[in-house]
């Protein structure tokens, strides 16, 4: 889609989401739907080649999870509608192939990707004394980086949020994103749904560095030196930022519950 095309159609779409917000209606949700079929295609197709349900099934069901972001989307907030309608779509997808019981697959090749990139992300540590970019893993692995970026998120996608990843070199080591969301039920450290799609919803309101570097500490299981090394900043930096954006998280979810 042309620069041009795409903003026209952000513009319609904001304009139906204030008109929305103000006077819900079922027409103007159809119509919401329509403008952004493309989010959930998008997702559909890259569930589609890990499952053994139709294309078809995981648009509607990925359709539900868009109108539920439809109906919360408060346009006040500022933040772009897609970055806050896709942990929906794909909540609802994941959701439905965890319920339908499902089995993610992935392919052998990438299995066998995946198994090379991290020997070779060991080796490519040690030459270049930092993390490797996606970039050079994909040409040590003689693939593209797009397929390099899906392999990853393929295996992200099936692993559970580490939610009592500690956080690393730092004396205050007691904070984890299991505090974020305290709730006796979920023992595993596995995200309940609800408590998943809030904390993306989350970290998309932090500023980008900040919400980068809980990402790569949280969610990647990284220490706060590679997280350092790998954007370029100190590891001081990393922990203030750690520290300052945990407390943001915590006021932007305890505020989101209540």
């Amino acid at each position: 889609m042309h620069t041009s095309a795409a903003n026209e159609l952000k513009s319609e779409s904001l304009e139906l989401l204030r008109e929305y917000y103000q006077f819900p209606s079922a027409e103007l949700r159809n119509r919401l739907v329509q403008l952004n079929l493309g989010l959930v295609r998008k997702e559909a197709h890259h569930w589609v080649n890990q499952c053994t349900e139709s294309y078809e099934d995981l648009l509607q069901v990925g359709c539900m999870g868009l109108i539920r972001a439809i109906e919360r989307f408060d346009i006040a907030k500022g933040h772009a509608f897609s970055s806050f309608a896709i942990p929906y779509i794909r909540g609802e997808i994941q959701h439905y192939l965890r319920d339908k019981g499902s089995p993610v697959r992935i392919p052998r090749r990438w299995q066998t990707l995946q198994h090379q990139a991290t020997m070779l992300t060991r080796q490519l540590q040690v030459q270049l004394n930092r993390q490797p970019t996606d970039q050079e893993i994909a040409a040590a692995l003689e693939i593209s980086v797009a397929e390099w970026q899906e392999i990853k998120l393929a295996f992200r996608n099936r692993a559970p949020l580490s939610l009592d990843a500690p956080m690393h070199e730092d004396d205050d080591s007691s904070a984890s994103l299991a505090d974020l969301v305290p709730d006796n039920r979920y023992q595993s450290f596995q995200l309940a749904q609800e408590d998943r799609i809030r904390l993306q919803q989350a970290l998309v309101q932090l500023e980008k560095r900040t919400r980068e570097v809980l990402e790569f500490v949280f969610l990647y299981d990284l220490t706060q030196k590679e997280t350092a090394e790998r954007l370029g900043i100190s590891a001081v930096t990393v922990s203030r930022r750690v520290k300052s954006g945990l407390k943001l998280l915590k006021k932007i979810m305890v505020g989101s519950s209540s």
